[in-house]
């Protein structure tokens, strides 16, 4: 055998590369989504944008010797949440935020390739892929900056979730949060980048930092150069809630209200009105924008 070979089949001997193509999971989860959205008591238009996107690969058996029965074929799908949160003024706000979620819309069509399991892909391959969206809607956000002189500044925040069940990927730049809840238990999943939260993390109390909590020090669009991102990779259970909103939400409700409205409303959609209602009924001092994803149990069948 010639060397090459050799080196081929030593190559595949481990008993753990078959991982690295193939999930082994039998357990899969339904979800079920709510958004909203709104104006506020205060604002005279919403800069806030959100989206809610299924994509779906279809697989369809045309000719086949085998027996009734012996295939089983299962759809796969992926979802994208969004919640991003313009900030500018003179409009420019929503013209941003909206901005940032055509070109993602953009982008996905023109993407190479589909990811549809993380099994394998290596953290440093997620991140790549990120970079690469985030790279291009802020070229993007800056042409537009540049052909309007009046638009300079502008920025949005973006908060996205990229749920493969079992398994969820969030994305946040700025200060609109993500929240999981599991096993009734609320706790946020992103961290605020605002110089309030600085000023925190250098050990400030939050009392003394208020008036510093919408000074966002990271943002798409805005006056710097680099942009940079968190990444923090999530896995679902049954009965998990992955929450996004915008400060328009957490400015007016507190986490503990938040808590108490996911465990009590059962129907994804009608937890986000009810969020949305106890942000205008605290105040709404601001736009208040919610999407949310629940999770429940199904099990798929495994042919043999």
């Amino acid at each position: 055998m010639p060397e090459q070979e050799e080196d081929t089949v030593d190559d595949v001997a481990g008993a753990r590369f078959a991982e690295k193509f193939f999930d082994p999971s039998t357990h899969r989860l339904q979800l079920d989504f709510g958004a909203a959205t709104h104006t506020g008591n205060v604002r005279t238009n919403n800069e806030d944008h959100y989206a809610i996107v299924e994509r779906r690969r279809t697989t369809e058996l045309i000719l086949t010797n085998l027996a009734a029965g012996d295939v089983v074929l299962t759809d796969d799908a992926d979802f994208a949440m969004v919640v991003a949160d313009g900030m500018g003024g003179h409009n420019c706000g929503e013209l941003a935020s909206r901005v940032a979620l055509q070109r993602m819309f953009e982008l996905a069509q023109q993407a190479t390739s589909w990811v549809m399991k993380y099994t394998g892909l290596e953290v440093q391959q997620i991140r790549e892929r990120v970079e690469a969206y985030i790279q291009e809607i802020q070229a993007t956000l800056r042409e537009h900056m540049q052909a309007d002189p009046a638009r300079w500044g502008m920025g949005t925040t973006w908060t996205m979730a990229h749920l493969l069940p079992p398994r969820a990927l969030v994305v946040q730049i700025g200060d609109s949060r993500a929240y999981l809840m599991h096993d009734g238990e609320l706790q946020q999943v992103t961290r605020d980048e605002t110089m309030a939260q600085a000023f925190i993390d250098s050990g400030m109390t939050p009392e003394s930092v208020q008036k510093f909590r919408h000074m966002l020090v990271n943002s798409l669009g805005g006056t710097k150069d680099d942009v940079t991102f968190q990444l923090h990779h999530l896995a679902l259970g049954p009965s998990d809630r992955l929450l996004l909103c915008s400060d328009g939400l957490t400015d007016m409700v507190s986490d503990e209200e938040i808590g108490n409205i996911l465990r009590q409303t059962t129907a994804p959609q009608a937890a986000c009105d009810k969020l949305v209602a106890v942000a205008l009924a605290n105040g709404g001092r601001d736009n208040v924008t919610v999407a949310l994803a629940a999770a429940s149990s199904t099990w798929l069948p495994i042919n043999r």
